[in-house]
């Protein structure tokens, strides 16, 4: 995934596997974390650190990079670190411990990620839909995505969806948690990522599937999330 030739630096990391390898609960999660950057200038936003940061950031600099940001996709503890079934787990707060850089979030997250991580607003920064965070010359969008969490998001760069748990390639997001919106869900799947065209490749949250990637046009094709035709279809399969 990682091209010496592309000014692009994208790297998708399993937990359990190319860091936290003697995590028991990060083996089980199977979380995907994910680096992007620019390879010119060396920069790089590290997407949803959990588990063990150091080994992520050990993972960055063996590439010549550093990082410059946290790009979070929900406040959730096995995405960003906190609490997790009587757990502690290592994460962004950790990171920010050696790092100081912003935190990028949604604004309708912004309270569940304080309470998750105990940071406050001088370390987090808050987004709309739409906007763009520049990591040298790479352009990355934040995509507002709610339903599995207020301030779920995606985000956009190169043609590439980082989708965190709004959508797997075989299913999507839980929304009986705290936050969880099943319309909301609806909405986000079926129109706020209508803009995402067929040719992107979307890159998940968890590794809930053979693949670690694939395409949205066989996404949309073959996840049954995208069957219902209309939101009473979505509730009676998903609103519960």
């Amino acid at each position: 995934m990682s091209d010496p030739d592309n000014r692009l630096y994208f790297r998708q990391l399993l937990s359990g596997r190319d860091f936290a390898t003697d995590n028991m609960i990060a083996q089980q999660m199977v979380n995907f974390c994910y680096l992007i950057g620019d390879r010119q200038t060396g920069e790089a936003v590290v997407v949803d650190p959990a588990y063990d940061v150091a080994s992520i950031v050990e993972i960055l600099a063996a590439d010549g990079m550093r990082p410059v940001g946290v790009l979070a996709t929900h406040y959730h503890a096995d995405h960003i670190g906190g609490n997790m079934m009587g757990f502690q787990v290592d994460g962004v707060a950790d990171l920010l411990e050696h790092h100081d850089i912003p935190v990028h979030l949604q604004r309708p997250e912004l309270e569940f990620v304080t309470k998750t991580t105990g940071l406050g607003p001088d370390v987090l920064t808050g987004h709309d839909s739409g906007d763009v965070v520049k990591v040298g010359d790479i352009e990355i969008e934040l995509l507002h995505t709610p339903g599995h969490t207020p301030g779920s998001q995606c985000f956009l760069v190169d043609a590439n969806l980082v989708s965190g748990d709004t959508l797997f390639l075989d299913g999507c997001g839980r929304t009986d948690l705290p936050g969880g919106d099943p319309e909301e869900l609806y909405r986000s799947l079926h129109d706020r990522l209508g803009k995402v065209p067929d040719d992107a490749i979307l890159f998940p949250g968890h590794l809930y599937s053979p693949e670690p990637s694939r395409s949205m046009k066989e996404t949309r094709e073959l996840n049954i999330v995208f069957k219902p035709r209309s939101l009473d279809q979505w509730l009676m399969m998903f609103g519960h």
